[in-house]
């Protein structure tokens, strides 16, 4: 069978995984068995993703990032530098919890910065903003801007990844796109 990606020669890439045309692994990387990921991924160098983990189409893993068992990450998520999902709530060297692992999903869009820490069992919305170094131990909606640890929400971010700012009748507009955006009993959707 053809291999339709690029690996580079220090990579580890276990038997087992499903990985899509036109993604890009690079140095040092390990992907486990039993992998999933679509197209035109771009994986940075020294990540680690562990079995059974899955990818969309267009995701971007910086260097540095540890994706564990139980994550899930929709189209075009970016994943910045150094940050890291758990899998257990208490882990323990000595007790095997393997049985435990919680499910994190990541919705299409969204963008967790560098250093960030992601809790297990708490899902990321669309087009949501984790901002570098925040540690998210919630559950997060769509479009929101989290900073901080733990992390809060300071505001709401368009799909383009700008700042939005609501009028008096609750309406937004992004800069760069012109997409309109409505906030709702504390929730945001796209117009």
């Amino acid at each position: 069978m053809d291999k339709n990606y690029f690996a580079h020669e220090t990579s580890v890439i276990d038997d087992g995984c499903v990985i899509g045309n036109d993604t890009k692994i690079w140095h040092f990387s390990h992907i486990m068995t039993g992998c999933v990921m679509g197209k035109n991924c771009n994986i940075g160098q020294n990540v680690v993703i562990s079995p059974e983990v899955i990818l969309g189409n267009n995701v971007k893993i910086q260097n540095n990032v540890s994706l564990y068992t139980g994550v899930t990450c929709e189209d075009d998520v970016f994943l910045g530098p150094s940050c890291v999902f758990t899998n257990v709530i208490n882990p323990r060297s000595a007790i095997n919890r393997r049985g435990e692992y919680a499910k994190t999903h990541v919705g299409k869009g969204a963008t967790i910065g560098a250093n960030a820490t992601i809790v297990c069992g708490n899902d990321i919305g669309v087009y949501a903003f984790i901002g570098a170094g925040a540690v998210i131990t919630k559950e997060i909606k769509p479009y929101a801007l989290m900073v901080g640890n733990p992390a809060k929400q300071i505001g709401w971010m368009s799909e383009y990844g700008h700042r939005l700012s609501f009028d008096s009748s609750h309406i937004a507009t992004c800069p760069e796109s012109d997409e309109k955006y409505e906030l709702i009993d504390e929730n945001v959707f796209k117009i």
